[in-house]
């Protein structure tokens, strides 16, 4: 039989390292899958290089590759030495030659049945390479604080590469996303399948939508927590108040405790954004919001409460 020289396969010298290789298999590839390659002998020529990559990724098939590769030449005739038998790294298992599975001769007689191994399943001249997955696409998906309150299904319009007949090209799809109740700025969202093509036939990248949060105008957020600001009149702080506040959900009642002061944070329990298995809080900051008087008798009345609450918020200075 012929012996390969599966560095000279690939385009790559005797030192290139396991990255070099699959940057060569993975061109190579590309350029003879049959899928793309129409011309006599891309086929054959694919299952070269498939067959050159498994032997030369493989840190021990290569090792025994090595072995017997600086004595010969591509094309002339090659024999194993008496007794040959290729062993994997812990020399516990031996491999027939007893099947073929489309690899030449020169294959099957230095390393026979190995794809018997469940890693070999990986590998199929019939089946998607892993290295003919489409590259994914990463995009973000803006959503309110109150679609991650709630869950959410939105539509997006989405650009990715496509091919067909052996022809490149862009498409332009819809796709139905759903956003779970409780998902939180900076998270990902994982479509599969939904990303670029690389083969006609081959499995599409994956689409990695990264959630953002649109802003909002009266709500922050730190984690699961929400916090906003209340502005309250002198009067409902002073003498406490049942207020209704917003949420993002419906609103509710709170009780105002007297005496409040600008500052003060209260707790709404459980009205933060909250998944399954945590909750987040809504936090209120008070902030006292004085009236200006307009009128003569506006002005009569602040100087009458001056006059009744005698209150100085300046006492504990020094001056």
């Amino acid at each position: 039989m012929e012996y390969k020289d599966y560095y000279k396969i690939l385009g790559i010298t005797k030192d290139a390292t396991l990255d070099e290789i699959k940057r060569a298999y993975r061109k190579l590839a590309r350029k003879y899958h049959p899928d793309v390659n129409k011309e006599t002998g891309s086929e054959a020529r694919f299952k070269e290089i498939g067959e050159a990559y498994e032997v030369l990724k493989d840190k021990e098939k290569r090792a025994a590759y090595d072995q017997f590769g600086s004595n010969w030449k591509a094309g002339q005739d090659f024999k194993p030495p008496p007794g040959w038998e290729f062993r994997d790294f812990t020399g516990s298992r031996s491999y027939s030659r007893s099947s073929p599975h489309g690899f030449s001769d020169f294959f099957e007689t230095l390393f026979g049945g190995w794809r018997n191994q469940p890693e070999a399943e990986a590998f199929s001249f019939f089946h998607s390479d892993p290295f003919e997955r489409g590259q994914d696409i990463r995009a973000k998906l803006s959503i309110t604080l109150e679609e991650s309150y709630r869950g959410s299904r939105k539509t997006i319009s989405l650009s990715r590469d496509t091919i067909s007949g052996g022809r490149y090209g862009t498409e332009t799809t819809s796709l139905q996303v759903s956003t779970p109740r409780g998902i939180l700025e900076g998270q990902q969202i994982r479509l599969e399948g939904q990303g670029n093509a690389r083969m006609e036939h081959g499995r599409r990248g994956d689409l990695f939508l990264e959630i953002i949060f649109e802003p909002h105008p009266y709500f922050t957020v730190v984690k699961r927590d929400i916090t906003m600001t209340l502005p309250v009149t002198p009067w409902e702080a002073a003498l406490g108040a049942t207020i209704k506040v917003p949420t993002l959900g419906d609103p509710v009642d709170l009780k105002l405790p007297a005496g409040s002061q600008t500052g003060r944070k209260l707790r709404l329990k459980g009205k933060g954004l909250s998944s399954a298995s945590q909750t987040g809080d809504q936090y209120i900051i008070l902030a006292v919001h004085t009236p200006i008087p307009e009128t003569e008798h506006q002005k009569e009345l602040f100087k009458e409460m001056a006059r009744l609450l005698p209150f100085n918020p300046r006492s504990k200075f020094k001056i």
